[in-house]
């Protein structure tokens, strides 16, 4: 069964604000501005609402995401079964590849992996490592591949303690018009 989108906003209200990994923002605060990002830059609003939910996959694992765990727990694909029949390709897509966007932009841009944050660093390895050329070239041969990159670079610039972005509401909004299926509204 899918997620509707006023179980996504509970879940943000009631885990949004454990710690985004070993970041100095919560996971509200990540997805805010990544979507934020997203938005400011004119992404289409399905890539703005992608770029909101590309981690909420880490709100519904058991444990708290916690990079010093040395374990993957593959967030990328934890909450497709929930958002599938919620929402396009379009937008499940790009949280799919987000992911694999960094293992390939580590292998496109050296100054790329450089600058990773120590977290995204060693997210990274427990996530496969950087990509062989065969399959960084595989990669963007797949449809969503450039706006999974676009995802990511946003992903990675939205960690900043108390940058201004609208409010939950706002990109419930959003998501309450991407929604494949009527929603109720709290």
């Amino acid at each position: 069964m899918a997620l509707i989108v006023d179980e996504i906003v509970r879940l943000y209200r009631s885990k949004g604000s454990e710690w985004y990994g070993g970041e100095a923002v919560s996971q509200i605060e990540h997805a805010l501005q990544t979507a934020t990002l997203a938005e400011r830059e004119g992404a289409s609003f399905s890539l703005v609402a992608a770029s909101f939910l590309h981690d909420v996959g880490h709100l519904l694992a058991h444990q708290a995401h916690e990079v010093a765990a040395d374990v993957d727990d593959a967030h990328q694909y934890t909450a497709l079964p929930f958002l599938r029949g919620a929402f396009s390709e379009s937008v499940l897509a790009p949280i799919r590849l987000h992911v694999d966007a960094k293992r390939y932009l580590c292998v496109a841009d050296q100054r790329y992996a450089n600058e990773l944050s120590q977290a995204s660093k060693h997210s990274l390895e427990m996530q496969g490592g950087m990509f062989t050329s065969d399959e960084a070239e595989r990669f963007l041969a797949l449809p969503y591949a450039h706006d999974a990159i676009s995802l990511r670079l946003w992903d990675d610039r939205a960690k900043t303690p108390g940058a201004p972005t609208p409010d939950l509401e706002y990109f419930a909004q959003l998501l309450r018009g991407l929604a494949l299926t009527p929603v109720a509204t709290a």
